[in-house]
C-alpha cells in the first residue's frame, strides 16, 4: 500500500511562503530607512503570507492526506 504517490501540491504553499518572505524584506527595508508606511505594509504582507501558507498547506496537502487515509 502506497501512502504518498507524489510530490504534487507542494509548490503552492511555497508561493505563499515566498510572499511572506518578500513582506519581511520590505518590513526590514522600511525599518532600516525609518519609513513607517513601508514597514507597516511589509508587516501586513508578511503576516498575510504566513496565514496564507498555513491555509494553503492545510487545504492542498493535509486535506489530500486525510482524504486518502479515511478510505
Amino acid at each position: 500500500m502506497r501512502q504518498h504517490g507524489g510530490e504534487s501540491g507542494h509548490a503552492l504553499p511555497t508561493l505563499a511562503a515566498l510572499i511572506a518572505a518578500a513582506g519581511a524584506v520590505v518590513l526590514g527595508f522600511g525599518a532600516a530607512n525609518d519609513s513607517g508606511a513601508m514597514a507597516i505594509a511589509g508587516g501586513i504582507v508578511a503576516g498575510a503570507g504566513i496565514v496564507a501558507y498555513g491555509l494553503v498547506h492545510h487545504l492542498v496537502i493535509d486535506w489530500e492526506l486525510f482524504r486518502r487515509t479515511t478510505k
